[in-house]
């Protein structure tokens, strides 16, 4: 038997496992890379410390308050990363981010 008989013979168990996992090539939740940002000054789950929480927040809320910061003057940092942001973006990211619970782990 040939070398790439014997390879192919060892390579189908496992293409047929990694086929057969459910869940394996799963896309991430929409808007979770986007929102990977806002990790850095209000925390992994939203309730960052020394910053506003942003955990708790609806969905509306979080996106109208991207929006201002979008728009308005540069003021500061938030203005800055929102401005980074398209507007399909910034929903992404709000509605990804309305899922965190105020004082929780998610």
């Amino acid at each position: 038997m040939s070398f790439k008989a014997i390879s192919r013979q060892l390579m189908l168990p496992f293409a047929l496992l990694l086929t057969a996992t459910p869940g394996a090539h799963a896309a991430p939740p929409a808007g979770r890379l986007l929102a990977s940002q806002c990790a850095q000054c209000h925390g992994s789950n939203g309730n960052g410390p020394g910053f506003d929480e942003i955990a708790g927040k609806s969905a509306s809320e979080l996106r109208k308050d991207l929006l201002e910061m979008k728009r308005r003057p540069v003021e500061g940092i938030m203005d800055r990363q929102a401005r980074g942001y398209t507007d399909a973006q910034i929903k992404l990211i709000a509605d990804y981010l309305a899922a965190y619970t105020r004082g929780g782990d998610n």
